[in-house]
């Protein structure tokens, strides 16, 4: 894909600065800054207007029109590697291969001649699984972005540096739909045979991460063996690794950043055949909305020099105010791993133990912990539940029920029961234990009732992962009428009438029919699967009403 030799990097001796040759990709006399540190980077985006320096010392940037991901402009190539193998779809959308080479092209000579930023990093923890990416961004936050959430390798790694995967990232340019093939002017694009990822008309830098992370979604189970997750992880005292599923807003980060466990990443991993849990990624990108840090204080604490803050609000004393959504409901903060105290290093965790799936239930029903049947477990995770509620998008005045496959449909490029079998296989060789905690609404719906307490969410994944929820018996264990879930009956540090959802309303009619109306939104999701699912997952689905 490349000319070696290319590779070389150079020393600017009048300005003690790296830089190294990008003619190879079509960007012709740019002036490039390679591996530039975290505070050149930083210093670079104030210089350039781009950025404020809030009181805490984190960056702040706006990312402009999109301050989110767009699902439905992603696209991927098709051609002989993914043409028989790609869950093809409103996901997956195919991109032609002349299409794409004549966007690349496009998209190089509009960064030839600019001033760039080249990065090179690494995904994957675990060595045996290590994938090299150059990334070349238009942008200095991006590369900063680039520099927190991948992997750093050390001086003598960038030496004889081969990348296997190549970002080009242009915010600033838009393509023509017409001319393009692309469905408006940003796109996210991956070609699988040129192992390049394209990225234009977007500022948002999850779309950096996404592109990466999607292609080891692809690579790893079909070509490794090892089951990708859209999940956290962390690892106890005694070497047990804990992994959390769960889509945006659901808690992943924050309820895997504990202070008495060892983070091993908080949103990219693998599972080996060798049973180990290994980080795709080096850093954290964690929202940011109603943060405190009496509710999150590693999290808070690690918004200091070398963070990125997207979106956010700030006074003229640089102080951010965490509740205010007038940009986004979607306020976020990237930093390094090693902003956070308590980390494994590296990021590699073995004999997992528990596996929790985290929905934010907006309609108030299911249990705030139930344990999971192997079939339940396969059926909530191809199922990949949570709800959007009032007031997050327009035209949504009551909750809405959300189901992204494997909780991260949109970064799955195969069809998701191939992952719910690697996963189900995995479960029953390990023994997992499987739960499906709601961290969403008690007492009612969005709007009635209230958001379950944090600590209470704390203290029943303590408990589960200390085994004081083990013991399943009638006395111990309730079944939840409609959806088939054990429900402890009792719980430390929580009380008992919160360990039922339907005794927090005070209204058994009202719940029943709330209850039964979410069930009717998982089975008619669940059809498009039904045919590609075995006996046992198939019985894992909630009730219907008789």
């Amino acid at each position: 894909m490349q000319d070696k030799q290319h590779n070389k990097i150079m020393v600017d001796n009048t300005q003690g600065t790296k830089t190294i040759s990008i003619e190879q990709y079509g960007i012709k006399n740019a002036k490039v800054n390679y591996q530039l540190s975290p505070n050149q980077l930083h210093d670079k985006t104030i210089s350039n207007n781009q950025g404020v320096e809030a009181s805490s010392g984190a960056l702040a940037v706006n990312t402009g029109e999109f301050t989110g991901r767009s699902p439905k402009d992603r696209f991927i190539v098709k051609d002989d590697i993914t043409k028989d193998r790609v869950w093809w779809g409103n996901i997956n959308i195919p991109f032609e291969s002349d299409k794409f080479e004549a966007l690349y092209k496009k998209v190089t000579a509009y960064l030839s001649e600019k001033e760039v930023y080249v990065r090179d990093c690494y995904a994957c923890a675990d060595l045996n699984y290590k994938t090299n990416i150059r990334v070349i961004n238009e942008y200095p936050w991006s590369n900063m972005f680039a520099y927190n959430m991948f992997l750093r390798p050390n001086e003598d790694e960038l030496k004889n540096f081969d990348p296997e995967w190549l970002v080009v990232n242009a915010p600033g340019f838009m393509a023509d739909p017409e001319a393009d093939g692309t469905r408006q002017h940003n796109f996210a694009i991956l070609d699988f045979t040129k192992k390049i990822a394209i990225i234009g008309g977007t500022g948002y830098t999850g779309e950096i991460k996404k592109g990466i992370f999607s292609a080891l979604n692809f690579v790893l189970p079909v070509f490794k063996n090892t089951l990708p997750m859209h999940c956290s992880a962390n690892v106890g005292k005694d070497g047990d690794t804990a992994i959390f599923f769960g889509l945006s807003g659901t808690g992943k980060t924050t309820l895997s950043t504990d202070p008495n466990r060892s983070l091993i990443g908080d949103d990219e991993h693998g599972w080996t055949a060798e049973n180990t849990v290994f980080n795709f990624e080096g850093g954290c990108y964690a929202k940011v909305i109603n943060l405190t840090r009496d509710s999150e204080p590693e999290i808070y604490d690690a918004i200091k020099k070398g963070a990125i803050l997207e979106n956010v609000i700030m006074d003229a004393n640089g102080e951010v105010d965490f509740t205010d959504t007038s940009i986004t409901q979607n306020t976020r903060v990237s930093y390094p791993i090693y902003h956070i105290e308590n980390i494994r290093t590296p990021s590699i965790g073995e004999n997992p133990k528990n596996i929790f799936f985290l929905t934010a239930d907006a309609f108030g029903v299911l249990p705030p912990i139930s344990k999971l049947t192997p079939g339940q477990a396969a059926y909530h995770f191809i199922s990949g539940y949570t709800a959007k509620v009032a007031g997050t998008e327009a035209g949504i005045d009551e909750p809405l029920p959300s189901f992204s496959a494997c909780f991260g449909a949109p970064f799955m490029p195969l069809h998701p029961t191939k992952y719910a079998e690697m996963l189900s296989k995995k479960m029953k060789d390990t023994g997992v234990n499987v739960w499906l905690i709601n961290t969403g609404w008690t007492g009612g719906p969005y709007g009635v009732g209230s958001r379950i307490k944090l600590k209470y969410t704390r203290a029943m994944i303590t408990a589960a992962l200390n085994g004081d929820l083990d013991n399943v018996s009638p006395e111990t264990y309730r079944t939840h009428s409609v959806f088939g879930l054990l429900q402890p009956r009792s719980c430390p540090g929580v009380p008992d009438e919160v360990l039922s959802s339907r005794q927090t309303w005070n209204n058994d009619e009202s719940y029943y029919k709330t209850a039964y109306k979410l069930s009717d939104s998982f089975r008619e999701n669940f059809k498009k699967f039904e045919e590609f699912a075995n006996a046992e997952i198939l019985a894992g689905a909630p009730n219907v009403k008789s």
